[in-house]
C-alpha cells in the first residue's frame, strides 16, 4: 500500500507510525532517558487497555510504544496520555539516549543523567539535515551506545570523551574521537557547536557521511 505524502505528514504531526498491516498505528510518548515515575507507567498501561492496543514495546530509544491502535483513536489516546510525543521519525534529533551514570550506577564516572537531560531539553525534535541521535554514557561500558550515535559522550575519570559520526542501521559506522577530558560545560558547548555547524552545513547527508566527505581534521577545525 502506497501512502500519500500528505497522509505521512499528517501522521507525523500526530506522532503516529503506521504498522505492518497499514491499518493500525504506534505512538510513543516521550520519556527522557527512560526515567519516569510509576504513575507514568500506569497511565500508559491504562491508555493501551482503553484503546485495545496490540502490545506495549520497550523501544531502543528508552520509550514505551503503544502498538496497534486504530487511526480514529490516535488523537484521543494522546489527549488521555497528556504527554509529548517522542520523535521517532523525521529529519530531526530523534532521541537522546543516556544511561544511569553516577546518579544510580556504581560504574559511572560522569553524570550521564544530568548531561542527557540537558541535551534532551535543548535538542529533542530539533530539525536537522538528516536524522540525528545522541548517546550519553557514564563510563566506557557505553550502555547508551555512544560509539554508534551521530554524537556521543563517554564518561571517563577525567571528564567527557566526545565522539561523532557513528551510526547503526543499513550503513553501520563507529564514531571518531573529537575531544577528550571535557567538563560538563565544555561538553555542552561542543555539542552546541557541532549541531549548529551541521545544521548550517548545507548537506543533506547524515553527519557521519558528511564528516567522511570533508575529513575529520577539517570537521575538528570547524567545531573545536
Amino acid at each position: 500500500m502506497i501512502m500519500s505524502e500528505e497522509k505521512k505528514k499528517d501522521l507525523l504531526d500526530k506522532g503516529a507510525i503506521v504498522q505492518r498491516d497499514y491499518e493500525t498505528y504506534a505512538i510513543a510518548p516521550h520519556i527522557p532517558g527512560g526515567i519516569c515515575e510509576p504513575s507514568v507507567l500506569r497511565k500508559i498501561a491504562d491508555v493501551a487497555e482503553k484503546y485495545n492496543a496490540a502490545a506495549l514495546k520497550l523501544t531502543s530509544a528508552q520509550r514505551i510504544a503503544i502498538v496497534g491502535i486504530a487511526e480514529s483513536d490516535i488523537e484521543s489516546a494522546w489527549r488521555d496520555l497528556d504527554m509529548p510525543p517522542g520523535y521517532a521519525i523525521g529529519l530531526c534529533v530523534r532521541s537522546i539516549k543516556f544511561c544511569p551514570g553516577t546518579t544510580f550506577c556504581k560504574r559511572g564516572k560522569q553524570d550521564a543523567v544530568k548531561l542527557g537531560l540537558e541535551f534532551d531539553r535543548k535538542y529533542h525534535g530539533l530539525e536537522l539535515p538528516s536524522k540525528f541521535k545522541i548517546g550519553v554514557s557514564g563510563c566506557t561500558n557505553c550502555c547508551a551506545e555512544s560509539w554508534i550515535k551521530d554524537l556521543g559522550f563517554i564518561g571517563m575519570p577525567n571528564g567527557w570523551k566526545v565522539v561523532a559520526g557513528g551510526s547503526a542501521g543499513a550503513a553501520p559506522a563507529i564514531a571518531e574521537v573529537v575531544a577528550e577530558n571535557l567538563t560538563d560545560e565544555e561538553a555542552t558547548a561542543l555539542a552546541d557547536r557541532i549541531i549548529n555547524y551541521y545544521k548550517n552545513s548545507g548537506t543533506r547527508k547524515r553527519l557521519g557521511r558528511y564528516i567522511k566527505e570533508i575529513g575529520m581534521e577539517e570537521f575538528k577545525k570547524a567545531v573545536l
